[in-house]
């Protein structure tokens, strides 16, 4: 009984209990999203006649966007980005009424055709959802819990639309940093990422979201061989080149060629982090119908010009007709190469229009197709090979994410080519640099004391301060500041206008019986650095450090006196913090 109790008060165990109902929840919710976006709305559209097709997804965005200013008030297209930039924040937080409006225009924006991802209000709803279940249980968790739910949250969000666990979890620790991972989310993203897989695959069905992974012939890129394999329970019968595999191991020509595609992966990546920056920028400037005119004519356009090359409107959707096309034989480099540049530029326009969607799944379907081209260049006897290190290779480049990627292949697959993977997805990652389409994410986790450091330096400002005229003798500035008050520096003001700071080194080299005939103004330090209100703390302490002193003075841009900072407050800035609310 006493373990028990002790189970049960333990600071973990609420966490852990809302992680599980909080997969649940994310899961019956990502469910009927899928199924009215891929299901209801995409394949009906996918049987109409071209011209409708071709019209579809602007008329989407057109209902996305009345959908985020009516319903979302205003709210922008952002999904997966969201969970990225609320992580950062000291008090994360991501309103449940925005909810209904991005996930209705993500069904509008991709169920009528636009090139973006599930995953992306998907990976939203999980964070929103997390969030809010820890504003309605507060009183049971910790402060750090807020951070530990959100990532489990998005963990349990693209478990379910990826079908894939570990590949939840791992993007959800990756995300938030460039070259780092966040682990005190680790089991509750497990938890939260199983449970929601076990219900989203009860309701949906367990076939991979990469439709050509589901045809075991493609997925491991297999000839059609047999040889029989006899065990203790009888024949079994296994591919001969999965048989040589596990003698044999990774051939050498896999790894030259993994090492081919990550560095053409890790380029691409570049060129779309890139690309996804300036359609954001390009979004922001244009006029709201401006960018769905211009936006829906180029998806229009980009269908036609699909359905003349490769008989289909391969650039609709998030791209899964494309990677089905891709991956068939006997097609050539031009028109692979072709089917490359028009999925990047349909995927580009559908941003710059205000799309609500994901990434994810474009850079795999941009990896899958690159992935075909090299197989096709290195003229490999492996078709499912290429295809799938392109995934791995280019997914990996564009987030930052090499282990979910690698994972994803692994849990897609059944583990095969996951050791060329990895070396594609390594190779990436170093050609393509801190380059990330996700604008919010971090280079490293900062520990406690580098944290305040990002922090503006106005945190610890402080403007009630006693200052001293220039015209102040260096006995008052002795007997009123240093003895009187016990500061060592203190700023020399002249009617609000700031002109350096005095300290008892000044008066080291002056004698006692000087004191009283001697102005502030003739010994003070003009040198010093002026604090302005823009630096962080970290550039604070640097010019501290610099100048060999632990007090500065905060001036505007007419060096008008604001306030001083000191590197003492600094290190005490929880305090400072908790008594100003944050």
């Amino acid at each position: 009984m006493s373990r028990l109790r002790t189970c049960a008060t333990r600071g973990d165990t609420p966490v852990l209990a809302l992680s599980i109902a909080l997969g649940v929840l994310v899961a019956l919710v990502i469910a009927g999203f899928e199924y009215l976006t891929a299901s209801v709305l995409l394949e009906q559209i996918a049987h109409r006649p071209l011209w409708q097709i071709a019209m579809a997804p602007a008329i989407g965005l057109t209902i996305a966007t009345l959908l985020l200013r009516s319903i979302g008030r205003g709210v922008g297209p952002a999904t997966s980005d969201e969970f990225i930039r609320v992580y950062h924040e000291r008090n994360p937080r991501l309103p449940l009424r925005h909810l209904p409006a991005k996930l209705l225009a993500g069904i509008a924006t991709i169920g009528f055709g636009g090139a973006l991802g599930l995953e992306g209000p998907s990976i939203y709803t999980g964070s929103t959802i997390g969030l809010t279940v820890h504003d309605r249980f507060r009183r049971w968790l910790r402060r750090e819990d807020v951070r530990i739910l959100l990532t489990a949250g998005a963990a349990a969000g693209v478990a379910a639309v990826f079908k894939a666990p570990a590949t939840g979890v791992l993007f959800a620790l990756e995300a938030p940093y460039r070259d780092d991972v966040t682990r005190r989310a680790l089991i509750p993203s497990l938890l939260a990422a199983a449970t929601s897989y076990v219900v989203y695959i009860n309701i949906i069905g367990p076939d991979s979201v990469i439709p050509f992974l589901n045809d075991p012939e493609s997925r491991l890129g297999l000839n059609l061989i047999d040889a029989p394999l006899f065990t203790e329970d009888g024949l079994v019968w296994i591919h001969r080149d999965q048989l040589s595999a596990l003698f044999t191991g990774v051939e050498i020509s896999d790894v030259l060629g993994a090492i081919l595609l990550g560095v053409l992966a890790g380029l691409g990546g570049r060129s779309m982090a890139w690309l996804v920056r300036w359609a954001k920028g390009i979004a922001k400037q244009t006029h709201v119908v401006t960018r769905l005119l211009i936006g829906g004519s180029f998806l229009a356009g980009l269908a036609l010009i699909a359905e003349a090359l490769f008989d289909s409107p391969l650039t609709i959707g998030p791209g899964f007709s494309a990677m089905e096309w891709v991956v068939a034989p006997d097609h050539g480099l031009g028109l692979i190469a072709l089917l490359f540049g028009l999925r990047i530029a349909a995927t580009i326009v559908t941003l710059t229009a205000g799309g609500v969607g994901g990434l994810f799944i474009p850079l795999a379907v941009q990896g899958v197709i690159l992935g075909s081209f090299v197989g096709v260049m290195v003229n490999s006897d492996r078709p499912g090979l290429y295809p799938i290190l392109g995934l791995a290779a280019f997914l990996g480049a564009g987030y930052r994410a090499p282990i979910s990627a690698v994972m994803f292949v692994a849990e897609s697959t059944g583990g095969a080519f996951v050791v060329p993977a990895l070396i594609a997805a390594a190779v990436s990652q170093l050609v393509a640099g801190s380059s990330s389409v996700a604008e919010h994410q971090h280079s490293v986790r900062l520990g406690h004391l580098e944290r305040r450091f990002t922090l503006p330096v106005t945190s610890a400002l402080i403007t009630d301060v006693l200052t001293v005229p220039p015209d102040a003798t260096l006995s008052e500035f002795v007997y009123l500041h240093v003895l009187g008050r016990r500061e060592r520096s203190v700023a020399v003001v002249d009617g609000g206008t700031y002109l350096g700071m005095v300290s008892l080194t000044e008066l080291s080299d002056i004698d006692r019986s000087a004191w009283d005939d001697t102005t502030v103004g003739t010994v003070l330090r003009s040198d010093l650095p002026e604090v302005k209100p823009s630096w962080t703390l970290r550039d604070a302490i640097g010019a501290m450090g610099d100048s060999d002193v632990d007090v500065l003075a905060v001036t505007g841009a007419d060096a008008s006196f604001i306030g001083i900072v000191r590197e003492d407050d600094i290190l005490k800035l929880d305090e400072i913090l908790e008594e100003t609310g944050g």
